[in-house]
């Protein structure tokens, strides 16, 4: 009978250790709620901003477009959010706003319980810069995109003038640039290139005191192996400044003009 009596009230404080456990659980879950569904909006709602944090992503690296310029931006569409409600400030519209700037690359905003608004700007890199005769000057991007000369410094990148349109800067000449970058032999070859308005690419190079015509783009590969053939079993032997003009264009054929 005793031990009856102790299994049964073993089984009793394990009842009750139970309906603790489970009566607890629920009203820890019920202020989960309650905090979720009342006080963190209304913390949120009742704030208003109180600052705004500008960060420019690599701005030490490429500084084009700064914290004050951002924040010019913002107002001047009548999105500063200092000042304003919480609740009433549109992150998204921010992001979209900003990304009209064709220097960004992409945006993040959002806001904080402590009354910041916080702003990310991503920008574009630049792969080269345009001097166009009748397109003014502009750099394309690393993703091919156009955008205007604007910022703080200017980009150290390659450099082509003449007679280019932005569809041209984009496409063939892109993929000229970034062959030539990526060749070791003539990245330390070619100091400027010049688009004429028949389209041929004229080079200047930095050794020898000569003008390179390289013709059309869509022979670029095969020209610069002639002319590099040239260089190796011509200018090597008779030297570097014997002509003025090295003319590349005509098939199977190196023209030179003496000085």
């Amino acid at each position: 009978m005793q031990n009856d009596k102790s299994v049964k009230n073993f089984q009793y404080t394990i009842m009750i250790t139970k309906i603790s456990f489970w009566s607890i659980a629920a009203l820890l879950m019920g202020y989960m709620i309650f905090a979720m569904a009342f006080i963190a909006p209304k913390a949120h709602t009742a704030d208003v901003c109180k600052q705004v944090k500008i960060e420019v992503a690599n701005a030490s690296e490429r500084p084009f477009i700064s914290d004050e310029e951002v924040l010019t931006m913002l107002k001047k569409r009548g999105l500063s959010p200092k000042g304003k409600a919480l609740k009433q400030i549109n992150t998204a519209k921010i992001e979209e706003k900003l990304l009209e700037n064709k220097i960004i690359r992409k945006v993040e905003c959002f806001k904080t319980i402590d009354g910041t608004v916080k702003v990310k700007i991503y920008q574009r890199t630049p792969f080269m810069r345009i001097f166009a005769v009748d397109n003014g000057s502009f750099y394309v991007d690393k993703d091919r995109n156009i955008i205007p000369v604007m910022g703080i410094y200017p980009a150290y990148v390659p450099v082509v003038s003449g007679f280019i349109s932005e569809e041209f800067a984009k496409k063939e000449l892109f993929d000229f640039v970034k062959f030539i970058q990526n060749d070791d032999f003539w990245n330390s070859q070619i100091a400027q290139i010049f688009v004429a308005q028949n389209g041929d690419i004229e080079l200047t190079p930095k050794v020898g005191n000569h003008q390179i015509i390289l013709g059309q783009l869509s022979d670029y590969h095969k020209n610069l192996k002639k002319l590099r053939t040239f260089y190796d079993k011509g200018l090597n032997k008779i030297g570097w400044n014997k002509y003025s003009v090295i003319n590349l264009k005509y098939k199977n054929q190196v023209v030179c003009s003496r000085k």
